[in-house]
């Protein structure tokens, strides 16, 4: 029995790995995409600091959790390249509703920005979706490495 969970756990902590790195790779993609139009220091502003190395480590941090937490998620969707890239596409349009439609407005004191779309939204919607199929991607590679 404790061999199984050994395993289990073993494997477990292989897909969140594999998660992690995911999302740190998709977190610089983004992130380069959120630097070019200035939005970095917004990640700085929900911890008070205007900084662009805090709102790099930030966003980095949140880039690893949500990779991490897809590796857990991945770990039970169906093998192969279609279940990676649609759960990581899928995973990045839930976080952008939970993050920016939502936590960051409020983390910034926007409340009356909760849930509102528009140009700067739908520009945060491309750089989820382009973040999770880069998750999705880089897990689904090193999963098959084993």
């Amino acid at each position: 029995m404790a061999t199984g969970t050994l395993a289990g756990n073993s494997a477990l902590t292989r897909h969140v790995i594999n998660g992690v790195i995911g999302g740190l790779v998709g977190g610089v993609v983004f992130g380069i995409m959120m630097a070019m139009q200035g939005m970095i220091p917004m990640i700085a502003a929900m911890v008070g600091s205007q900084s662009d190395i805090v709102g790099w480590v930030i966003h980095l941090l949140i880039s690893a959790f949500i990779g991490g937490t897809f590796g857990v998620i991945a770990s039970r969707l169906p093998a192969g390249w279609p279940g990676a890239l649609i759960g990581g596409i899928v995973w990045g349009v839930v976080w952008w509703v939970l993050g920016a439609l939502i936590i960051m407005p409020l983390a910034l004191g926007m409340n009356e920005m909760v849930l509102q779309i528009g140009q700067m939204q739908i520009n945060s919607l491309i750089g989820h979706i382009i973040f999770g199929a880069i998750m999705g991607a880089v897990y689904r590679l090193l999963a098959q490495r084993g």
